[in-house]
Protein backbone atom coordinates (compact mmCIF):
# COMPACT_ATOMS: atom_id res chain seq x y z
CA UNK A 1 0.00 0.00 0.00
CA UNK A 2 1.23 3.48 -0.89
CA UNK A 3 0.72 6.24 1.65
CA UNK A 4 -1.28 8.18 -0.95
CA UNK A 5 -3.87 5.39 -0.84
CA UNK A 6 -4.66 5.81 2.86
CA UNK A 7 -8.20 7.11 3.50
CA UNK A 8 -8.42 10.86 3.08
CA UNK A 9 -10.79 11.46 6.00
CA UNK A 10 -9.08 12.96 9.04
CA UNK A 11 -10.48 12.05 12.45
CA UNK A 12 -7.72 13.86 14.29
CA UNK A 13 -8.25 17.58 13.88
CA UNK A 14 -5.70 20.40 14.14
CA UNK A 15 -5.24 22.05 17.50
CA UNK A 16 -4.21 19.12 19.68
CA UNK A 17 -1.94 19.52 22.67
CA UNK A 18 0.95 17.32 21.52
CA UNK A 19 4.52 18.51 21.08
CA UNK A 20 5.78 19.23 17.56
CA UNK A 21 6.91 15.91 16.09
CA UNK A 22 4.89 13.90 18.63
CA UNK A 23 5.02 10.23 17.56
CA UNK A 24 1.82 9.35 19.40
CA UNK A 25 -0.15 11.97 17.49
CA UNK A 26 1.33 10.85 14.16
CA UNK A 27 0.50 7.22 14.96
CA UNK A 28 -2.99 8.08 16.15
CA UNK A 29 -3.72 9.96 12.93
CA UNK A 30 -2.79 6.86 10.90
CA UNK A 31 -4.60 4.45 13.23
CA UNK A 32 -7.83 6.47 13.06
CA UNK A 33 -7.75 6.25 9.27
CA UNK A 34 -7.84 2.48 9.72
CA UNK A 35 -10.36 2.42 12.57
CA UNK A 36 -12.93 4.86 11.24
CA UNK A 37 -15.48 6.93 13.14
CA UNK A 38 -17.20 4.01 14.89
CA UNK A 39 -14.44 3.96 17.50
CA UNK A 40 -14.18 4.68 21.21
CA UNK A 41 -10.77 5.44 22.67
CA UNK A 42 -9.98 4.60 26.29
CA UNK A 43 -7.05 6.60 27.64
CA UNK A 44 -5.33 6.50 31.02
CA UNK A 45 -3.12 9.32 32.28
CA UNK A 46 -0.68 9.89 29.43
CA UNK A 47 0.56 12.40 26.87
CA UNK A 48 -2.26 11.30 24.55
CA UNK A 49 -4.89 12.65 26.95
CA UNK A 50 -3.29 16.08 26.65
CA UNK A 51 -3.52 15.79 22.86
CA UNK A 52 -7.32 15.51 23.11
CA UNK A 53 -7.47 19.20 24.07
CA UNK A 54 -9.29 21.07 26.81
CA UNK A 55 -12.99 20.92 27.56
CA UNK A 56 -15.34 21.74 25.84
CA UNK A 57 -13.32 21.50 22.63
CA UNK A 58 -11.50 18.45 21.32
CA UNK A 59 -9.15 17.67 18.45
CA UNK A 60 -10.63 14.14 18.27
CA UNK A 61 -13.57 13.28 16.04
CA UNK A 62 -14.28 10.06 17.97
CA UNK A 63 -15.44 9.43 21.51
CA UNK A 64 -12.80 9.32 24.25
CA UNK A 65 -13.15 7.90 27.77
CA UNK A 66 -10.45 9.12 30.14
CA UNK A 67 -9.74 6.75 33.04
CA UNK A 68 -7.35 6.34 35.94
CA UNK A 69 -3.74 5.41 35.23
CA UNK A 70 -4.13 1.74 36.19
CA UNK A 71 -7.59 1.14 34.76
CA UNK A 72 -7.45 1.48 30.95
CA UNK A 73 -7.98 -2.19 30.08
CA UNK A 74 -10.57 -2.58 32.85
CA UNK A 75 -12.46 0.43 31.51
CA UNK A 76 -12.31 -1.04 28.01
CA UNK A 77 -13.66 -4.33 29.34
CA UNK A 78 -16.65 -2.50 30.81
CA UNK A 79 -17.27 -0.66 27.54
CA UNK A 80 -17.16 -3.88 25.52
CA UNK A 81 -19.61 -5.55 27.95
CA UNK A 82 -21.98 -2.56 27.84
CA UNK A 83 -21.92 -2.33 24.04
CA UNK A 84 -22.53 -6.08 23.77
CA UNK A 85 -25.56 -5.77 26.05
CA UNK A 86 -26.93 -3.17 23.63
CA UNK A 87 -26.25 -5.43 20.66
CA UNK A 88 -23.44 -3.22 19.36
CA UNK A 89 -20.61 -5.55 18.39
CA UNK A 90 -19.10 -3.53 15.55
CA UNK A 91 -17.73 -0.61 17.60
CA UNK A 92 -13.94 -0.51 17.86
CA UNK A 93 -12.95 -0.23 21.53
CA UNK A 94 -9.32 0.86 21.58
CA UNK A 95 -7.04 1.53 24.52
CA UNK A 96 -4.36 4.11 23.69
CA UNK A 97 -1.79 4.14 26.49
CA UNK A 98 1.86 4.91 27.08
CA UNK A 99 4.45 2.52 28.45
CA UNK A 100 3.99 3.78 32.00
CA UNK A 101 0.30 2.89 31.90
CA UNK A 102 1.04 -0.41 30.16
CA UNK A 103 4.36 -1.88 31.28
CA UNK A 104 3.99 -0.73 34.89
CA UNK A 105 0.88 0.81 36.42
CA UNK A 106 -1.69 -0.75 34.08
CA UNK A 107 -0.15 -4.20 33.60
CA UNK A 108 -2.57 -5.94 35.95
CA UNK A 109 -5.70 -4.70 34.18
CA UNK A 110 -4.19 -5.42 30.76
CA UNK A 111 -3.28 -8.97 31.76
CA UNK A 112 -6.74 -9.52 33.23
CA UNK A 113 -8.56 -8.22 30.15
CA UNK A 114 -6.49 -10.39 27.82
CA UNK A 115 -6.95 -13.45 30.05
CA UNK A 116 -10.73 -12.89 29.96
CA UNK A 117 -10.66 -12.72 26.16
CA UNK A 118 -11.96 -9.13 25.94
CA UNK A 119 -12.64 -8.15 22.33
CA UNK A 120 -10.61 -4.95 22.10
CA UNK A 121 -7.43 -3.49 20.66
CA UNK A 122 -4.80 -2.33 23.13
CA UNK A 123 -2.24 0.08 21.67
CA UNK A 124 0.86 0.96 23.67
CA UNK A 125 2.80 3.89 22.26
CA UNK A 126 6.12 3.17 23.90
CA UNK A 127 8.31 6.24 24.34
CA UNK A 128 10.33 4.30 26.92
CA UNK A 129 9.68 6.66 29.85
CA UNK A 130 7.04 8.61 31.76
CA UNK A 131 7.17 11.57 29.42
CA UNK A 132 3.99 13.36 30.49
CA UNK A 133 5.02 13.60 34.15
CA UNK A 134 8.62 14.72 33.74
CA UNK A 135 10.65 12.06 31.89
CA UNK A 136 11.05 9.47 34.67
CA UNK A 137 12.23 5.92 33.99
CA UNK A 138 9.76 3.12 33.36
CA UNK A 139 10.39 -0.60 33.00
CA UNK A 140 10.39 0.06 29.23
CA UNK A 141 13.39 2.41 29.55
CA UNK A 142 16.44 0.77 27.95
CA UNK A 143 19.71 0.12 29.73
CA UNK A 144 22.00 3.13 29.90
CA UNK A 145 19.36 5.76 29.11
CA UNK A 146 19.22 9.06 30.97
CA UNK A 147 15.95 10.07 32.61
CA UNK A 148 15.30 12.48 35.48
CA UNK A 149 15.33 9.51 37.86
CA UNK A 150 18.28 7.71 36.20
CA UNK A 151 20.49 10.72 35.61
CA UNK A 152 23.66 8.59 35.38
CA UNK A 153 21.99 6.10 33.05
CA UNK A 154 19.54 3.30 33.82
CA UNK A 155 21.29 0.32 35.38
CA UNK A 156 18.68 -2.28 34.36
CA UNK A 157 17.51 -3.57 31.00
CA UNK A 158 13.99 -3.07 29.64
CA UNK A 159 11.08 -5.41 30.19
CA UNK A 160 10.08 -7.56 27.20
CA UNK A 161 6.36 -6.89 27.39
CA UNK A 162 5.61 -8.11 23.84
CA UNK A 163 6.90 -11.53 24.90
CA UNK A 164 4.72 -11.37 28.01
CA UNK A 165 1.71 -10.59 25.85
CA UNK A 166 2.48 -13.47 23.49
CA UNK A 167 2.66 -15.75 26.53
CA UNK A 168 -0.97 -14.83 27.23
CA UNK A 169 -1.92 -16.65 24.04
CA UNK A 170 -3.81 -13.72 22.53
CA UNK A 171 -4.86 -14.14 18.86
CA UNK A 172 -2.90 -11.20 17.46
CA UNK A 173 -0.15 -8.81 18.41
CA UNK A 174 2.21 -6.64 16.41
CA UNK A 175 4.95 -4.06 16.67
CA UNK A 176 4.86 -0.90 14.58
CA UNK A 177 6.36 2.53 14.01
CA UNK A 178 4.99 5.91 12.89
CA UNK A 179 7.93 5.97 10.45
CA UNK A 180 6.17 3.21 8.48
CA UNK A 181 2.55 4.44 8.29
CA UNK A 182 1.42 1.90 5.68
CA UNK A 183 2.63 -0.96 7.86
CA UNK A 184 0.92 0.54 10.92
CA UNK A 185 -2.32 1.05 8.99
CA UNK A 186 -2.39 -2.54 7.75
CA UNK A 187 -1.70 -3.95 11.22
CA UNK A 188 -4.55 -1.95 12.75
CA UNK A 189 -6.87 -3.15 9.96
CA UNK A 190 -5.86 -6.75 10.59
CA UNK A 191 -6.43 -6.35 14.33
CA UNK A 192 -9.94 -5.05 13.59
CA UNK A 193 -10.77 -8.21 11.65
CA UNK A 194 -9.87 -10.57 14.50
CA UNK A 195 -12.11 -11.32 17.48
CA UNK A 196 -10.68 -11.26 20.98
CA UNK A 197 -7.87 -9.23 22.56
CA UNK A 198 -5.26 -7.67 20.27
CA UNK A 199 -2.08 -5.86 21.32
CA UNK A 200 -0.09 -3.43 19.15
CA UNK A 201 3.08 -1.81 20.42
CA UNK A 202 4.33 1.31 18.65
CA UNK A 203 7.87 2.55 19.29
CA UNK A 204 7.38 6.28 19.86
CA UNK A 205 10.62 8.30 19.67
CA UNK A 206 9.91 11.31 21.90
CA UNK A 207 11.91 14.44 20.94
CA UNK A 208 11.95 16.19 24.36
CA UNK A 209 12.46 12.98 26.35
CA UNK A 210 15.01 11.38 24.06
CA UNK A 211 16.66 14.75 23.43
CA UNK A 212 16.72 15.03 19.67
CA UNK A 213 15.38 17.75 17.30
CA UNK A 214 11.62 17.73 16.88
CA UNK A 215 11.84 17.41 13.08
CA UNK A 216 13.74 14.09 13.35
CA UNK A 217 10.99 11.85 14.77
CA UNK A 218 10.41 9.79 11.64
CA UNK A 219 14.12 9.57 10.90
CA UNK A 220 14.70 8.24 14.42
CA UNK A 221 12.01 5.61 13.94
CA UNK A 222 13.54 4.42 10.67
CA UNK A 223 16.97 4.27 12.27
CA UNK A 224 15.56 2.12 15.09
CA UNK A 225 14.51 -0.45 12.48
CA UNK A 226 17.73 -0.12 10.45
CA UNK A 227 19.88 -0.86 13.51
CA UNK A 228 17.63 -3.63 14.80
CA UNK A 229 16.71 -1.68 17.93
CA UNK A 230 13.10 -2.18 16.83
CA UNK A 231 11.96 -5.44 15.25
CA UNK A 232 8.80 -5.08 13.17
CA UNK A 233 6.76 -8.26 13.37
CA UNK A 234 3.33 -9.83 13.81
CA UNK A 235 2.25 -12.70 16.05
CA UNK A 236 -0.71 -14.64 14.70
CA UNK A 237 -1.80 -18.25 15.09
CA UNK A 238 1.10 -18.75 17.53
CA UNK A 239 3.63 -17.82 14.82
CA UNK A 240 5.99 -14.87 14.43
CA UNK A 241 6.14 -13.15 11.04
CA UNK A 242 8.65 -10.34 10.50
CA UNK A 243 7.98 -7.32 8.30
CA UNK A 244 9.90 -4.96 6.03
CA UNK A 245 13.61 -4.56 6.76
CA UNK A 246 13.28 -6.55 9.99
CA UNK A 247 12.53 -9.62 7.88
CA UNK A 248 15.74 -9.11 5.91
CA UNK A 249 17.74 -8.67 9.11
CA UNK A 250 16.21 -11.81 10.61
CA UNK A 251 17.07 -13.85 7.48
CA UNK A 252 20.61 -12.46 7.30
CA UNK A 253 20.00 -10.78 3.94
CA UNK A 254 20.62 -7.31 5.41
CA UNK A 255 23.18 -6.37 8.01
CA UNK A 256 21.82 -3.92 10.58
CA UNK A 257 23.53 -0.58 10.94
CA UNK A 258 25.75 -0.18 14.05
CA UNK A 259 23.60 0.54 17.09
CA UNK A 260 25.81 3.54 17.88
CA UNK A 261 24.32 5.39 14.90
CA UNK A 262 20.99 5.25 16.70
CA UNK A 263 22.30 6.05 20.18
CA UNK A 264 24.51 9.00 19.19
CA UNK A 265 21.56 11.03 17.93
CA UNK A 266 19.79 10.80 21.28
CA UNK A 267 20.88 13.11 24.06
CA UNK A 268 19.66 10.59 26.62
CA UNK A 269 22.66 8.43 25.66
CA UNK A 270 25.09 11.33 25.31
CA UNK A 271 26.90 10.41 28.53
CA UNK A 272 27.99 7.13 26.91
CA UNK A 273 30.13 9.07 24.44
CA UNK A 274 31.39 12.06 26.48
CA UNK A 275 33.99 12.86 27.62
CA UNK A 276 35.08 9.46 26.30
CA UNK A 277 33.29 6.37 25.05
CA UNK A 278 31.87 4.04 27.67
CA UNK A 279 32.94 0.83 25.96
CA UNK A 280 31.50 -1.42 28.65
CA UNK A 281 28.01 0.06 28.42
CA UNK A 282 28.03 0.17 24.61
CA UNK A 283 29.19 -3.45 24.46
CA UNK A 284 26.38 -4.51 26.78
CA UNK A 285 23.77 -2.72 24.66
CA UNK A 286 25.03 -4.43 21.51
CA UNK A 287 25.25 -7.83 23.23
CA UNK A 288 21.67 -7.51 24.54
CA UNK A 289 20.49 -6.65 21.03
CA UNK A 290 22.35 -9.59 19.50
CA UNK A 291 20.80 -11.97 22.05
CA UNK A 292 17.34 -10.64 21.27
CA UNK A 293 17.73 -11.30 17.55
CA UNK A 294 19.26 -14.73 18.18
CA UNK A 295 16.20 -15.58 20.26
CA UNK A 296 13.88 -14.37 17.48
CA UNK A 297 15.69 -16.58 14.94
CA UNK A 298 15.46 -19.61 17.18
CA UNK A 299 11.74 -19.02 17.80
CA UNK A 300 11.02 -18.68 14.08
CA UNK A 301 13.11 -21.74 13.18
CA UNK A 302 11.40 -23.87 15.82
CA UNK A 303 7.94 -22.49 15.12
CA UNK A 304 7.68 -21.12 18.63
CA UNK A 305 6.20 -17.84 19.78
Amino acid sequence: MAIKNLPAEELLRPGGGGCPGCPSTISMRVALKALGKNTIFVMPAACAVVCVGGYPKSSFDVSVMSVLFEAAAAGASGLVAGLKRQGKTDTNVVVWAGDGGTYDIGLQSLSGAVERGTDFIYVCYNNEMYSNTGIQRSSATPYGAWTTTTWTGKAEGKKDLPAIMRAHGLPYMATASPSYPEDLYQKVRKAMSIRGPKYIEILAPCPPGWRFPMDKTLEMGRLAVDTGALALYEYENEQLHFNLKSKSILEGKTQPKPIEEYLKLQGRFGHLFKPERNEQALSRIQADLDRSWAKFRKQVECGLA
